[in-house]
């Protein structure tokens, strides 16, 4: 996942920036035309539920949201962590939640590789969420061992191709974006190197830098730093065009690898059951905070770009992403219990 920060670390951001949480939501507070005509809803705390621990992305993601939010609601808005079980727990939660106050912020893999991955899940992806809003995308990395094989995309996949499965890639663990993207990239340019998955990205890197595994595609966020230092190489990022993150690697296409536009991302859902005026309340308001300056260059401190945020773009994302990983999971026979 991209960088984790412990919760305390929101201080510490709020200083990069300049500005407090509340100060965040002060600055971001509707004006009082707007409230006015909000309606009486939310009558009550607004529940954010995150599928991951505390100190995660999306937890870090929520906790900056909530204050700002909860100015323009006049209500709390309370953070609920339900990790566990590839984050299908709290996405079940939210979909479940018939209270009306309850949104969920969830990472793309509850949302479109799931279905595939999972013979059996307790709520339907494409029918029990309505999308609000975008918070932040985020390109993998392709990185590889130190080494002047690893120095360039064609030295790469030259070396790749005369080992075969002598190679091998990490990844945060089976049926993940940093597993489904090496797959991608596989096919793409016909190597064959074994897949090791590890229970998170620092054992990833610690196997790259000791040169148990030669490969790995991984958010920059955790990744960046020890290129910068020079212990493992950067190839690539795995968008479609060059990504602000990592703005002097190129992207896959523009070195004529096609078929890899793979990101990570977090987006805010609601219940499908919640009333549409309040679904359009919240996206109306997740969208204007993540259209603020402040937000944004939180996001990109934590190692988040910012795109269109609107509810039509994320169930556009959705579609496209859900149908990609249908194929490469089909293909490859991956399956999870």
């Amino acid at each position: 996942m991209p960088l984790r920060l412990q919760e305390t670390a929101i201080n510490a951001l709020s200083k990069v920036i300049g500005l407090s949480s509340l100060a965040i939501a002060s600055a971001l507070m509707p004006d009082t035309g707007s409230a006015q005509g909000a309606g009486r809803w939310p009558t009550q705390a607004v529940r954010i539920i995150v599928g991951f621990a505390p100190g995660s992305s999306p937890d870090v993601q929520a906790r900056m949201l909530a204050p700002p939010l909860s100015a323009a609601l006049g209500q709390p808005v309370v953070v609920e962590n339900k990790p566990g079980a590839a984050a299908n727990i709290g996405a079940d939660a939210v979909a479940k939640a018939g209270d009306g106050h309850t949104i969920g912020i969830i990472g793309n893999g509850p949302l479109t590789s799931s279905q595939f991955l999972f013979s059996h899940l307790p709520y339907d992806p494409a029918k029990d969420f309505a999308p609000l809003a975008l918070v932040g995308a985020a390109p993998l990395v392709w990185v590889t061992a130190k080494g002047p094989a690893g120095s360039t995309a064609q030295q790469f996949i030259a070396q790749a191709r005369a080992q075969g499965d002598k190679l091998a890639y990490g990844s945060v663990g089976a049926g993940s974006a940093t597993h489904l993207a090496v797959e991608l990239l596989r096919q793409a340019v016909k190597i064959n190197p074994i897949h090791v998955p590890f229970n998170g990205g620092p054992p990833v890197l610690n196997a790259l830098m000791a040169g148990q595994v030669q490969m790995a595609l991984l958010p920059g966020s955790t990744v960046m730093p020890l290129v910068q230092a020079g212990k493992i190489d950067a190839i690539a990022v795995s968008s479609a065009r060059r990504s602000p993150l990592a703005p002097t690697l190129p992207a896959m296409e523009d070195l004529g690898i096609k078929g890899v536009n793979i990101e990570v991302w977090n987006a805010i859902m609601a219940p499908a059951s919640m009333p549409a005026a309040h679904q359009a309340r919240l996206s109306t308001e997740l969208q204007r905070i993540l259209g603020s300056r402040e937000i944004r260059q939180s996001l990109l401190v934590q190692g988040w770009r910012v795109d269109d945020p609107s509810p039509k773009a994320l169930a556009e994302r959705i579609k496209a992403d859900r149908a990609l990983y249908q194929e490469v999971i089909a293909r490859n026979g991956i399956q999870l219990n």
